[in-house]
């Protein structure tokens, strides 16, 4: 998400550490639309906050996109993302999105339209990439599918699937 007083502090604290953010989209709004959290850590201050721990540090970025179809996947989500980034040292990691069934309202990006987005900062903005290999997938195991089965008692004996995430003990 981009706790950005944790940015400020990290390099003071721990230096040398490589530093990976989940930025997921180009653009405030939509990065809200896709993480709620992101709501505390406008983009803007999180740029700037990037642009001072790798002036202090010396070391890449790395940056986590998660490619959902028709929210952040398009051309001009590319140009947008590549124009954010392009005064950076870093390396989008492209992630394509597994697919968790009716728990998520968002969908799988073609591989076509990834391949496509890659070649665009890649191309356009000569942007380090790499798009994360899925495995995993069809045994719903693979990155942000895992769940798990909680009674809930409310329901008699059926166990409905909850995200892992939103599993409090």
């Amino acid at each position: 998400v981009g706790i950005i007083h944790a940015i400020n502090k990290l390099h003071n604290d721990v230096p040398g550490l490589n530093l990976a953010v989940s930025l997921h989209a180009p653009a405030q709004d939509i990065r809200c639309q896709i993480m709620p959290a992101a709501r505390a850590f406008p983009l803007e201050k999180l740029m700037d906050s990037l642009q001072e721990y790798q002036r202090k540090s010396l070391q890449k970025i790395l940056i986590e996109y998660i490619m959902l179809d028709g929210v952040n996947d398009e051309e001009q989500h590319a140009h947008l993302l590549g124009k954010l980034l392009e005064t950076f040292e870093v390396v989008v990691n492209l992630i394509p999105f597994n697919s968790i069934g009716t728990l998520s309202q968002f969908k799988s990006t073609s591989e076509q339209k990834v391949s496509n987005f890659q070649k665009i900062l890649r191309g356009t903005y000569n942007i380090r990439t790499t798009v994360r290999k899925q495995m995993g997938e069809d045994i719903s195991g693979a990155c942000g599918q895992l769940v798990v089965n909680l009674p809930d008692k409310s329901l008699g004996n059926a166990n409905p699937l909850t995200d892992i995430e939103d599993l409090v003990i």
